[in-house]
């Protein structure tokens, strides 16, 4: 009896001494709780005045007139300043600041670089989420993740499907074309921005590929391109059956294709086809964005790459077509508030480090055509909406977008009220004085 009194006695205090070891090894879960706070909720273009917001670990775990301070929780005063969501950018491309010519013969250590300045940059202009759609991401993606290096939640379609002479057919005119049914990579294949699939066969293994290592959602192309070499803005790319292709393959990954397109025809062709995001469209006529609403589909829109001085180096006939599609913008707005399109916004900057500031004037350059709670509406509640649709391929599962209990804590205070003066967001150096995601502070200059 003493004998087995003494085995329960030790396997009590093993089991004591492994819980006292886990409990040493748990880190504690981090607070911090922001008083005197206006905090905007976003689907209502709403104050609610003088409110404190607890987040604990990575979520908001409360919100009201007052919250006691728990022990150890970092305390931050906003002084009557405003709580938004962190925005979020669905059409980024990070891998690409540099030129064309550089970005495929510069060395891959130095581009790869140069993608975490601008992964740190744009979280520190209050993106705290953005959706790639061209490069690839997905190691600098987890970097990040991993706490190595700042930068936003990414989520990623890594290369861009497109069709010979389509918009990511970059190779000079000399180059030899590629074997039919052959599998000779261009340069700009070889480093993962896009890849050249004709025919349906190649699109679904093109699509597969991208799936295999690790896209959160699929993107191909289905008219021209501004930027595009050989590619007016009226041809049709692609046909009906590899824009299914496309669709179908990324259903079958449960998550959903993105198409670049801006005229009717490949906009068409892509909704029929199950294209469920539809980047840029600035051609649209009535029509066509009447079907972007019945589909459901998100209409993803840009405004910076086509507002801004054309880069240096464009052809005149790439300057033209800037112009045609920022001409283009008046209406398509006006159609999709009509039409009650679900718009996302995104900026599509490419190309420079410099270039890609100009994500500071998105939120202001469309008050031509929005109030500043409708584009704080495209940037946080409606973006978040399209980034879960990767349903399972979700890399950041939880509710993003709104400030909320049981929402991930992704934070901005910001030095005014945002509803009555947008360009707060052009000076984030200024007048972002948090910056939050996932529960960490970036940045707290208070």
């Amino acid at each position: 009896m003493k004998t087995f009194s003494k085995l329960i006695g030790c396997m009590v205090l093993s089991m004591l001494l492994a819980v006292a070891a886990m409990a040493q090894e748990a880190k504690p879960v981090s607070t911090v709780l922001i008083t005197n706070a206006n905090i905007l909720d976003t689907n209502k273009g709403k104050l609610a005045e003088d409110m404190s917001l607890l987040v604990e670990g990575n979520k908001i775990a409360k919100i009201a007139k007052s919250i006691p301070a728990p022990d150890g929780a970092t305390v931050i005063d906003a002084g009557g300043r405003t709580i938004t969501p962190g925005l979020i950018d669905t059409h980024v491309h990070l891998f690409w600041n540099v030129g064309e010519m550089s970005l495929m013969y510069q060395s891959p250590e130095y581009i790869a670089a140069l993608t975490l300045v601008e992964a740190k940059a744009t979280l520190m202009r209050g993106y705290t989420s953005v959706r790639d759609t061209g490069g690839p991401v997905l190691g600098v993606k987890k970097a990040i993740d991993q706490g190595y290096f700042e930068g936003p939640r990414i989520w990623a379609g890594e290369a861009g499907i497109g069709m010979t002479a389509g918009h990511v057919d970059l190779r000079p005119y000399h180059q030899r074309p590629r074997p039919f049914g052959g599998a000779e990579w261009s340069d700009l294949e070889a480093i993962g921005v896009a890849v050249l699939a004709d025919g349906v066969p190649e699109v679904l293994a093109a699509a597969r590929l991208q799936m295999r290592k690790g896209a959160h959602f699929l993107k191909t192309f289905s008219s021209g391109a501004v930027s595009g070499l050989y590619d007016p803005l009226d041809i049709g790319e692609y046909s009906f059956e590899e824009l299914k292709a496309a669709a179908d393959e990324a259903k079958r990954w449960n998550t959903y294709l993105a198409v670049h397109t801006y005229n009717d025809a490949g906009t068409q062709r892509a909704l029929e086809a199950g294209a469920m995001s539809i980047e840029h469209a600035h051609l649209l006529t009535e029509p066509t964005v009447k079907l972007i609403a019945e589909k459901g589909a998100y209409l993803s829109t840009q405004t910076g790459v086509y507002l801004a001085p054309a880069p240096s180096g464009w052809t005149d006939d790439q300057k033209a077509k800037q112009q045609q599609a920022a001409a283009g913008l008046d209406t398509l707005f006006a159609l999709a508030k009509k039409h009650k399109v679900k718009i996302a916004l995104g900026t599509d900057l490419a190309g420079s480090l410099e270039g890609k500031k100009l994500q500071k004037v998105e939120l202001t350059n469309r008050l031509k055509w929005f109030t500043p709670a409708e584009i704080l509406k495209h940037a946080t509640v409606n973006n978040a909406e399209l980034l879960s649709w990767s349903g399972p391929r979700n890399p950041y599962p939880g509710k993003l977008g709104v400030v909320e209990e049981g929402a991930l804590a992704d934070l901005l205070l910001v030095d005014g009220n945002p509803l009555e003066n947008l360009a707060l967001f052009e000076d984030p150096d200024k007048n972002l004085l948090v910056i939050m995601k996932d529960g960490k502070i970036y940045k707290n200059t208070l």
